[in-house]
C-alpha cells in the first residue's frame, strides 16, 4: 500500500506536471526550430510572440465572458484562440516585412538577425506591457478538476490523493493534435514539402521554382500559431505574466537544441527531456521517501536536490552539456 501511495505522490507531483510542461515546451520549441531550420536564425523574440498571442486570447476571453459566451466545462480561451493566432500572425508578418526582410535581402550574417530579433523582443514586450500591464492574470474558467484528490482517495482507499486538472489534460490533448497536424502539413501538403525543401537546400529549392517569400510567409504563420497555442496552454495551466515568457526562452531554446535544432521531432523530445529534468531535480521527495521508508520514519530534510529557484539553471546546465558534447542534439539537427 505504501508503494502505491509513493507512486501516486510521484505521479501527482512529477509525472503529470512534467508531462504538461513538456508538451508546452515542445510546442514552443517547434516554433524555434522551424525558424532556425527554414529562416536560418535563432529568433529571440519567440517568447514575446507567445506572450502577444496569449495576451489577445486573454482580451477576447474577457470579452466573451462579458457577453455570457462560454464552452461550459472547457475554458472560454479555446474560443478566443483563433483571434490570438490571427493577431500573432499579423504581428510577426509586420515585423518580418519591416525588419527581417531587409536583412535577408542584404544576406546579413545569422548573428546579425539574432541581435535584431532581440530588439524586436524588447519592442514587443513593451507593447504587451502597455496594453495588458505587468500583473499576473488567470483566465482559466470552466471545470477546474477532472479528478479531485478526495475523490481519488474515496475511489481507491489510498491515503494519497491524485488530482488531475482540466488544463493539464487539455494541454496534452491539444499538444498531440497540434503536433499531428503540423507533421501532416510538413509531410503531406505541397506547401509543407516546399518548406522542407527550402530548409534542406535553399539554392536547389529556388532552382525548382519555389517562391522563397511565400515559404517565409507560411513559416511565420505556422510559427505564430504554434507560439499562441503554447503560450495559451502555459497561461491556462499556470498564469499569464509578460516577463514569464521572456524567461521561458531558456528552456524553449534548450529543448530545441537538446533535440537537435531544425528537427521537429527533436524539438518534441527535447521539450520532455528538459521538463522532466527540471521537475524531477527540483522536486522535494520527502513524501515519497516517507512512504517507502520504515513505518513511522520520516527524513529530516525535504530530500530535494535543487531548490525550485534553480529550475532554469537545470535547463542551462543541460544546454551547456549538449553544446559541449553533442552540438547536433539527440536527433542530429543543425549544429549551433
Amino acid at each position: 500500500m505504501d508503494i502505491l501511495n509513493a507512486l501516486v505522490a510521484f505521479t501527482n507531483f512529477v509525472i503529470i506536471p512534467a508531462s504538461t510542461y513538456g508538451a508546452q515546451l515542445a510546442i514552443g520549441a517547434l516554433g524555434v526550430t522551424l525558424i532556425y531550420g527554414i529562416l536560418r536564425f535563432s529568433n529571440f523574440a519567440h517568447g514575446e510572440t507567445m506572450a502577444f498571442g496569449t495576451m489577445v486570447v486573454i482580451l477576447f476571453t474577457g470579452l466573451f465572458q462579458s457577453w455570457g459566451i462560454s464552452l461550459g466545462p472547457l475554458p472560454t480561451a479555446l474560443l478566443a484562440l483563433p483571434f490570438g493566432i490571427a493577431a500573432a500572425a499579423a504581428m510577426v508578418l509586420f515585423t518580418d516585412r519591416t525588419v527581417y526582410k531587409f536583412y535577408r535581402r542584404v544576406k546579413a550574417a545569422p548573428v546579425m538577425l539574432v541581435i535584431v530579433s532581440m530588439g524586436v523582443m524588447f519592442m514587443m514586450n513593451g507593447i504587451i506591457r502597455m496594453i495588458i500591464g505587468t500583473d499576473d492574470r488567470r483566465f482559466a474558467d470552466g471545470e477546474r478538476f477532472i479528478m479531485k484528490a478526495r475523490e481519488f482517495k474515496e475511489l481507491t482507499g489510498l491515503s494519497e490523493g491524485l488530482a488531475i486538472r482540466t488544463t493539464q489534460v487539455l494541454t496534452l490533448v491539444v499538444a498531440v493534435a497540434t503536433v499531428a497536424l503540423l507533421f501532416w502539413f510538413l509531410n503531406k501538403t505541397r506547401t509543407g514539402k516546399s518548406m522542407r525543401a527550402y530548409s534542406d537546400n535553399e539554392d536547389l529549392a529556388l532552382l525548382s521554382g519555389i517562391n522563397p517569400e511565400r515559404v517565409v510567409m507560411i513559416t511565420w504563420l505556422v510559427v505564430a500559431a504554434l507560439a499562441t497555442v503554447a503560450g495559451t496552454l502555459y497561461g491556462l495551466d499556470k498564469s499569464f505574466k509578460p516577463f514569464v515568457f521572456m524567461q521561458l526562452l531558456l528552456p524553449i531554446f534548450a529543448s530545441a537544441i537538446v533535440g537537435g535544432l531544425g528537427s521537429p521531432l527533436g524539438a518534441i523530445a527535447g521539450g520532455f527531456v528538459i521538463a522532466f529534468s527540471e521537475v524531477t531535480l527540483t522536486y522535494a521527495f520527502k513524501k515519497v521517501v516517507t512512504y517507502l521508508g520504515p513505518e513511522g520514519w520520516s527524513p529530516d530534510t525535504l530530500v530535494q536536490l535543487l531548490s525550485t529557484d534553480y529550475k532554469f539553471a537545470v535547463s542551462f546546465a543541460i544546454l551547456i552539456i549538449v553544446l559541449l558534447f553533442k552540438p547536433t542534439g539527440l536527433f542530429k539537427g543543425k549544429a549551433v
